[in-house]
């Protein structure tokens, strides 16, 4: 639903619980167990991290009666508008001389002595 491609999910309580690894099998063990027996009820958050991606996400998981028929969940809020890395920002470069770090060719006038 995320548009994730490795994500890595915990439980933000201070204990550092995942719940899912991007390293495969690491958290395989989870996919059986609901969410309540991790002790996440109503106004739980949980933080997840797409390092591929170079994104997060903070979820704050509310409890509803009100879904439609075979519904088991409902995203309400914004949802990533693209999927893939970050396009990478080019840095501004000042070469001088053919040299790239930073020293300016020298303008003195002055008599050497």
């Amino acid at each position: 639903k995320f548009a994730m491609v490795a994500p890595d999910v915990q439980i933000e309580d201070g204990k550092g619980t995942i719940l899912i690894s991007s390293e495969e099998g690491e958290t395989e063990a989870n996919n059986h167990r609901k969410l309540s027996d991790f002790g996440i009820r109503n106004g739980t958050r949980l933080q997840a991290d797409d390092f591929l991606q170079d994104y997060t996400l903070l979820i704050n998981v509310l409890h509803s009666e009100d879904l439609e028929k075979d519904v088991e969940f409902e995203v309400v809020g914004d949802t990533p508008e693209r999927i893939g890395p970050k396009p990478s920002e080019p840095t501004p470069r000042n070469i001088s001389n053919g040299s790239d770090d930073g020293a300016q060719p020298s303008t003195s006038t002055g008599n050497r002595q």
